[in-house]
């Protein structure tokens, strides 16, 4: 395909890389088969214990170079490769679909976020800013200052390939801290690819080997990285399961853990909601990226006395969705990552079966021609309580759950009572619910939003949740301090120097 020969992709691909050079590595053989159609795109070398610390040293030594290198220029560095993804966002766009299975709309659009962080980010290297406070003794000043911690080790999910890395790694640049990356041995391709974008961004910089690392393998290289003593910083996006992992590990250690995890994100519809809104915002929420984001929406709480309307208009939107090669933009719907998230996903179905759910549009896996990758399924619909264990749980595949409620104040209970807290909204035309749904008695979720979908979240704002969902912070706002060490200092510019207490020492 052409555009992998344009990403510099090749049959087989080296898996360790210290910025512009690859390592060889003696690790496993990995490959890489797209759901789309079930063929062998390549395969990478993934990363041996050697290879792995051939990486942290290079590291290591970069750190002590980039970290003086002036702020703006290290965002000078981060536009330029900016202007690179700009250059192949096509061909990336179509590997992310190809890869991972999103349509290619998504795609594309997942590049977009890559080209908008990154636009972010050099605005942010002008920004990076502490605070002047009073001091209480005469002839002192006292300020605040941010420094860069070193490595930041970025673990990434197969679901968004391309962007959680840049999310992490063009903050981290601008922050002066240099980045190793494990991304999903599931989308192996799309981070060699990456790291050959960015290759001569780096080289006609001079940027030192080492600050923008490429470690790709699977679990053991995750669990390497999070025990490292010389990685303060992990950044783990994926499940709740490996999170609790990574962030047990990172913290016997006293690092620090920057945890994305699972979603189990709600739509509330009001009585008083504009329906052909809610209705498009619930319909991408839950089927978009065929419910594979963090930001999904599974649940949509309905008010009783719009609950049948709602019931109908989504039945009748369902009916109108394509589903097959996420290549063809005429496709609505692409497949699940692996035949392994087919088996959870018809399981899901089977425990809202025996729980007594009732499936107003069914699910099931599609066959014959377009699907021969057995990856394709259905998206459906399910009437249910929210008392249903599997209401509770996250499943990464398009089920949707409605739930019918009478009172705003037993909507918001319903919402907040997973044990997930990512992304929720309210549909409404009702300022009163509108805002106790944004109030301290409101969603306790960390993206909280009104008369948009859960799923869609603009890298401007700080992104991350509550809970069982981690509560880290990446993107935008502040979350560039998650990736730094703050410092008080004090400074005496008097002829005395005043002790605490009062005390006194005759000298």
């Amino acid at each position: 395909m052409d555009f992998l020969k344009r990403l510099g992709i090749e049959s087989t691909n080296k898996g360790v890389s210290t910025g512009t050079q690859w390592i060889d590595s003696k690790g496993e053989t990995i490959a890489s088969f797209s759901p789309v159609d079930g063929k062998k795109i390549a395969s990478v070398i993934a990363a041996d214990k050697e290879s792995y610390e051939a990486v942290i040293k290079k590291s290591e030594a970069a750190f002590l170079t980039w970290r003086l290198m002036p702020a703006p220029k290290r965002g000078e560095i981060v536009r330029q490769m900016g202007d690179a993804l700009r250059m192949y966002k096509e061909p990336l766009g179509k590997l992310v679909s190809y890869e991972m299975g999103k349509s290619l709309q998504e795609g594309y659009g997942e590049v977009q976020e890559m080209i908008d962080i990154c636009d972010f980010a050099v605005g942010l290297s002008r920004q990076l800013h502490g605070l002047t406070m009073h001091s209480e003794r005469p002839g002192h000043r006292m300020y605040e200052q941010y420094h860069p911690l070193g490595i930041v080790g970025i673990i990434s999910a197969f679901n968004f390939p391309v962007a959680v890395w840049s999310w992490n790694s063009m903050l981290a640049w601008v922050c002066g801290d240099v980045c190793i990356w494990k991304p999903s041995e599931k989308t192996p391709l799309c981070g060699i690819a990456c790291q050959n974008i960015i290759t001569e961004v780096l080289k006609k910089n001079n940027v030192p080997e080492g600050v923008s690392g490429l470690i790709i393998g699977g679990r053991e290289v995750g669990e390497w990285m999070a025990a490292d003593t010389r990685i303060p910083l992990v950044s783990a996006t994926g499940s709740t399961r490996m999170g609790k992992a990574v962030g047990a590990t990172v913290g016997a250690r006293l690092g620090r853990a920057l945890l994305e995890l699972g979603g189990n994100n709600a739509i509330i519809i009001s009585k008083e909601a504009d329906l052909d809104i809610a209705i498009l915002g619930s319909l991408f929420g839950a089927v978009g990226t065929a419910g594979q984001r963090c930001t999904t929406t599974r649940r949509l709480i309905i008010h009783e006395e719009v609950y049948e309307t709602v019931k109908s208009k989504l039945v009748a939107a369902y009916k109108q969705l394509r589903i097959g090669d996420p290549l063809d933009q005429n496709n609505h719907v692409g497949p699940l990552i692996d035949t392994d998230a087919v088996k959870m996903y018809l399981d899901s179905i089977e425990k809202c079966k025996a729980e007594g759910g009732n499936f107003i549009v069914e699910g099931g896996v599609l066959s014959g021609t377009g699907y021969e990758s057995g990856c394709y399924v259905k998206p459906c619909i399910a009437e249910a309580q929210p008392g249903f264990k599997i209401v509770q749980h996250e499943t990464f595949a398009p089920i949707l759950y409605l739930l019918k409620y009478k009172t705003i104040d037993e909507a918001i209970t319903i919402q907040n009572e997973v044990p997930q807290g990512l992304s929720s909204s309210i549909m409404t035309l009702n300022m009163r619910e509108a805002e106790q749904f944004l109030s301290h008695a409101g969603s306790d979720c960390g993206i909280a939003n009104v008369n948009i979908g859960t799923s869609g979240a603009e890298i401007g704002g700080a992104f991350g949740g509550e809970k069982e969902t981690g509560g880290g912070r990446e993107s935008g706002s502040d979350a560039w301090k998650a990736y730094m060490r703050r410092q008080t200092n004090t400074i005496n510019y008097s002829t005395s120097l005043p002790l605490a207490q009062g005390i006194k020492f005759d000298i």
